[in-house]
């Protein structure tokens, strides 16, 4: 069984998607953006057929072609509005991170997809590397003991050509800053892998080196999880002179783990109490090196998705898992921009909340 598929954005990172499709064998029936040259682009570099129809409008393509799964890739302040649409129409989706902007919107995607069953699935596909899997695996078997507190850490440079390529990125409307849209993926495995629920978080952001852009370059942050445990955030995009690294630190009774690399695909310290597995040997098994911070996760995520489909059920990363990645960065948001901490959950917040926050 093929599933037709589509891709909404033809941008930067459309051509993960694209190749995720073709190494799981779904049919690509359409891509859709507003520049046919990107669309022209991709299909010359993935050898797609000349069947391929090509659309500048979703809603168009939406009433024409009968899609299975649509990936939806364009600037993140439009994933809310074509993902209802795309709900509405009866299609499955993966939507890029964040999975909105607005809390509201996410709620509604959620809500939306529930009654019409639809599978909607947020993409973090961090959560499909092998170092991450195995770090996984060791929290579920309780071998951390006690959590104590994790830690992310985005260390990254993002200079003004980035931003020239694109003029919707760093605004408050279309993006957000670095938390959002660089560190967000890291943001998604500290919560995921301490516990989910967030009781209090405070955060400090700014724009230090950025004076082009509207919203931060550099966002700290210290959570209090539900469970009794902590996190911190340390998010930047001012690294001096390109990308250092990005890692993750799980800290327990019983269990240290750091995972580092472009993309925290690599495991670099592994000790537990119980000592069941050879630390060596899991550093030297789940290691990957991918070519860029995008890693190696878009496959499996895809398989997983369709897999969703096909046997109805919900996808390994849902769009509740995409929410609560957006709540915690929104929480830092506001609680930098109120000077004080927030209690979580969180009901309503959008990144416009914070329009001319640095002055811009």
């Amino acid at each position: 069984m093929s599933l037709k598929y589509a891709v909404i954005g033809c941008g930067r990172i459309s051509p993960n998607h694209i190749a995720a499709a073709k190494e799981n064998n779904l049919d690509i029936v359409a891509l859709c953006d507003i520049d046919d040259k990107n669309m022209e682009d991709k299909i010359l570099k993935f050898e797609l057929p000349d069947t391929t129809k090509r659309y500048t409008d979703y809603k168009e393509m939406l009433e024409k072609e009968d899609l299975d799964l649509i990936a939806i890739c364009t600037e993140s302040g439009k994933h809310g509005r074509i993902a209802l649409d795309c709900i509405e129409a009866g299609c499955n989706l993966i939507i890029e991170k964040p999975i909105t902007l607005s809390l509201e919107e996410a709620d509604k995607i959620i809500q939306r997809a529930k009654e019409k069953n639809v599978k909607v699935s947020a993409c973090h596909q961090n959560r499909f590397n092998k170092s991450v899997q195995k770090i996984r695996e060791a929290k579920e078997k309780n071998r951390f003991g006690k959590l104590f507190h994790g830690t992310a850490h985005i260390r990254w440079n993002r200079g003004h050509e980035y931003y020239e390529r694109a003029h919707w990125r760093g605004t408050w409307e279309q993006d957000g800053g670095a938390l959002m849209n660089q560190c967000i993926h890291n943001i998604d495995l500290l919560r995921w892998m301490m516990g989910d629920e967030i009781t209090e978080v405070v955060g400090m952001t700014d724009n230090m080196n950025h004076d082009f852009i509207e919203a931060e370059d550099l966002g700290i942050a210290i959570i209090k999880f539900a469970n009794g445990s902590y996190g911190i955030i340390e998010g930047t995009t001012n690294i001096y002179p390109s990308n250092l690294e990005e890692t993750l630190y799980i800290f327990g009774e019983k269990g240290t783990v750091k995972a580092g690399g472009q993309s925290v695909n690599l495991i670099e310290e592994w000790r537990f109490a119980d000592l069941l597995d050879d630390a060596d040997e899991v550093k030297a098994k789940y290691h990957e090196n991918p070519p860029n911070v995008y890693g190696f996760g878009h496959k499996p995520l895809y398989a997983d998705v369709i897999d969703s489909i096909i046997n109805d059920r919900q996808p390994y990363v849902t769009a509740v898992d995409g929410r609560n990645a957006l709540e915690l960065v929104l929480a830092i948001y506001k609680s930098a921009a109120e000077g004080r901490s927030v209690k979580l959950p969180l009901e309503k917040c959008s990144t416009l909340d914070f329009k001319g926050r640095f002055g811009r």
